[in-house]
């Protein structure tokens, strides 16, 4: 996939994403934080059931049995993400919590690159990196402060 295709997908992505706090959210509000989040999942799950069953010849899992533990936790995770946000959407609305989430990202991305964490290919800190950092941190404060 060319940068350009990885960026538009990526960035459709996110869409969805702003979409899932106020969805959650107002799912939360009618049965509860907590099933909130479960119904979420097991949507979510039923959903990569079906689409693993119809893929099935690109499912390799004895793969996974020589991973380390931590390769295991990105459904907690997520878990995480989507009961925090189900509940902060309230509070920020969708444009605060989706800057947040972002600069959340950006932020953590950029010393996981710096060390190579998981595989990745360590890439320096540098001045510009610093200055995106910042000016995520500074659109955070400008979406939530109102």
């Amino acid at each position: 996939m060319d940068k350009g295709a990885a960026v538009g997908l990526t960035a459709l992505a996110g869409g969805l994403v702003a979409l899932q706090a106020p969805i959650n959210s107002g799912l939360g509000q009618a049965v509860g934080t907590w099933a909130a989040a479960a119904i979420s999942f097991l949507v979510g799950t039923a959903a990569l059931l079906l689409i693993a069953a119809i893929n099935s010849s690109s499912i390799h899992l004895g793969g996974a049995g020589g991973l380390a533990w931590y390769y295991f936790t990105g459904g907690l995770l997520g878990a995480a993400y989507v009961t925090t946000v189900l509940v902060s959407v309230r509070t920020l609305g969708a444009g605060g919590v989706t800057a947040a989430t972002i600069a959340g990202q950006l932020s953590t991305a950029v010393v996981l690159d710096r060390v190579g964490a998981f595989g990745l290919t360590q890439k320096p800190v540098t001045l510009g990196r610093l200055i995106g950092v910042a000016l995520l941190a500074a659109g955070v404060f400008l979406i939530v402060r109102e």
